[in-house]
């Protein structure tokens, strides 16, 4: 009886070590070898490129066992957490005069070019103030919502598109609105607390808005940056993560969600 107790009382040892261990987020990469800790990246990423990057995210953590923790804002404020935290892996904002701003300072290097962001006019569904171009933007009575400049990437190129046009002084009059992120900019319009923006064009939701295309000679397209941070204390693993976003399968998963993939002939004169 006493022999019987004990084995029970073994095998309900060797049963709880073994479910610490599960717990602990330790993988055995092949029969035989040591268990060894994944450790978890810090993905600094701008907030337009959520829903994309959270898939990419989830099939590379599935594939790896590296778990991916992301921080999604406002480029301009991503690149003001980076410099205060020292803290991080991997750094994708929204264009790549951030990144450039990034490499300034020390806390970036190699970039890598992913995607097009490409600005359109976005209007509630139905387009009730009759939208047609960015001159109509300067219409008395119209509501406009734009992002925050510098605090966003659309932001920053909504500014220097109006003026490229001439337009800014007389948009802003029309202002009732700067967004903290393109995502909030997303409901002032879709809700119609908004006449119109500028949005990303992967960002249009059909069922909620109309968008009105801008034309090439008076657009301002940008290109979507990545690279691993110089703060990075796994950037094997940053590394690994920063290829599979750039790698074929990455922009497949990108194209799906309604992005143009760099490089295209569609913008072949556009400069990074």
């Amino acid at each position: 009886m006493k022999a019987h107790l004990l084995l029970i009382l073994a095998l309900l040892i060797a049963a709880t070590a073994a479910f610490a261990c599960g717990c602990t987020g330790t993988t055995t990469d092949a029969p035989g070898e040591t268990e060894t800790a994944k450790p978890e990246l810090l993905v600094y990423c701008g907030a337009g490129m959520r829903e994309p990057m959270d898939e990419i995210a989830a099939t590379f953590t599935n594939r790896t066992g590296i778990p991916i923790n992301f921080v999604f804002g406002g480029s301009n404020t991503l690149l003001t957490q980076m410099e205060l935290t020292e803290m991080g892996d991997v750094y994708m904002p929204g264009a790549t005069a951030y990144f450039d701003a990034a490499r300034e300072k020390g806390l970036v290097e190699e970039e890598h070019l992913i995607v097009y962001h490409v600005p359109v006019i976005a209007v509630p569904k139905g387009n009730p103030a009759g939208i047609t171009c960015l001159e109509d933007m300067t219409k008395p009575g119209v509501r406009v919502a734009l992002g925050e400049n510098p605090g966003t990437a659309i932001g920053q190129l909504t500014d220097k598109l109006l003026e490229k046009n001439d337009l800014l002084t007389d948009v802003e009059k029309n202002l009732v609105t700067r967004s903290g992120t393109v995502n909030e900019l997303l409901v002032y319009i879709s809700m119609g607390q908004a006449d119109v923006g500028i949005i990303w064009e992967d960002l249009y939701v059909p069922e909620k808005m109309d968008i009105i295309y801008i034309p090439n000679a008076d657009n301002l397209v940008k290109i979507v940056p990545i690279g691993v941070l110089t703060s990075s204390e796994h950037s094997t693993e940053a590394e690994q993560f920063t290829a599979f976003v750039i790698s074929e399968e990455g922009k497949e998963i990108f194209t799906r969600h309604g992005f143009i993939t760099y490089p295209s002939e569609t913008y072949t004169d556009l400069k990074p």
